[in-house]
C-alpha cells in the first residue's frame, strides 16, 4: 500500500483513519490532517483523513516486525484494494460458556476456504519464538545457579580457613562445639542476605537500564524487564539455602577437626 500526504488544503467529508502513533510521529501527521492512500504506486488512490491516533497493544510479537500500522473502515479498506468481500482474518466472539474448540470445529465444517481456529492455539503458535528464548534463559539459570552454589562453597570453605586459629581457642577455653557451628552459621546466613540484597539492587538496575534501552529503541511502552515480588522471594530463598548449605558443610568440617590440628601442631 502507498501512502503520502495530500498537498491540498480542502476539507471535504472524507472518510477517517486512526494512525498508530509511531507512524504519525515518522511523517508528521495531526488529527484532521489529509492523508492520500494507493494500493500500487501507479494508482491515483483516495483521500482520508486522520481521525486518531492511538498507541498500539503491548504484543512483543508485532513489536519485533518493526511495523507501522493504521486502521480503517472494512468497506473503505475493501474499496481501497479493490477487493470486496474478503478479509484475511476476523475473530469471532463467544458467549459466555461456549466452548472455543466446539465452535471452531463447527464453523470449519460449515464451509471451505478457511480455518477456525482457538485464540489460545493461535497465541500458542505465534509465541514459540518466546516458547524456546524462555528455555533458553531456564537453561542458563539453572547452569548459573549450579556454578553460584560450587563458586560459594569454595568461597566458605576458604573463610573457614581462616578461622582456624579462632575456632582453636574457642575449644581449647571450652567453647563446644555447637556453639562454633552456630556462630559460623549464622554468620553464613548474613552474608547470603546482603549478597541476596546486593543482587536485587543489581537485577533492578540492569532491569532498568534494558527497559529504557529498549523502550526508546522500539519507541513502545513494552516492559522488557520485570522484576516481581515472586522473583524477589525465590531469589532470597535460594540465597539462603545456598549460604546456610554451604555455611554448614564448611563448618561441620572445621568442627571434627581436633583443636590441636586447627593450630597447626597436631
Amino acid at each position: 500500500m502507498l501512502l503520502s500526504l495530500a498537498p491540498t488544503p480542502v476539507r471535504a467529508q472524507r472518510p477517517g483513519v486512526a494512525v498508530e502513533r509511531r507512524l504519525a510521529e515518522r511523517l508528521g501527521l495531526r488529527v484532521g490532517d489529509t492523508m492520500r492512500l494507493a494500493s500500487s504506486p501507479d494508482s491515483a488512490g483516495r483521500l482520508f483523513s486522520v481521525a486518531a491516533i492511538y498507541d498500539p497493544p503491548r504484543d512483543p510479537a508485532a513489536l519485533l516486525k518493526r511495523e507501522l500500522r493504521l486502521r480503517m473502515h472494512l468497506p473503505d479498506l475493501a474499496a481501497l484494494l479493490g477487493a470486496p468481500d474478503r478479509i484475511d482474518r476476523a475473530g469471532v466472539a463467544l458467549r459466555p460458556g461456549v466452548s472455543a474448540e466446539t465452535a471452531a470445529a463447527r464453523i470449519n465444517l460449515s464451509a471451505f476456504g478457511y480455518r477456525a481456529a482457538p485464540s489460545r492455539e493461535i497465541a500458542a503458535e505465534s509465541s514459540q519464538t518466546f516458547a524456546v528464548v524462555s528455555r533458553f534463559h531456564r537453561a542458563i539459570a539453572v547452569i548459573t545457579v549450579v556454578a553460584s552454589a560450587v563458586f560459594l562453597l569454595c568461597i566458605m570453605l576458604l573463610k573457614v580457613e581462616e578461622r582456624r586459629r579462632d575456632a582453636a581457642v574457642m575449644r581449647f577455653i571450652g567453647v563446644r562445639r555447637r556453639t562454633i557451628f552456630g556462630a559460623l552459621l549464622l554468620e553464613a546466613a548474613a552474608i547470603a542476605i546482603v549478597g541476596a540484597l546486593l543482587g536485587i539492587a543489581i537485577a533492578w538496575a540492569a532491569g532498568a537500564l534494558t527497559n529504557l534501552y529498549y523502550q526508546h529503541y522500539f519507541a513502545t511502552q513494552v516492559v522488557f524487564s520485570l522484576i516481581t515480588p515472586r522473583i524477589v522471594l525465590f531469589g532470597v530463598a535460594l540465597s539462603l539455602v545456598l549460604g546456610v548449605g554451604a555455611g554448614a558443610l564448611a563448618a561441620l568440617r572445621l568442627v571434627r577437626t581436633r583443636p590441636a590440628v586447627l593450630w597447626g601442631r597436631g
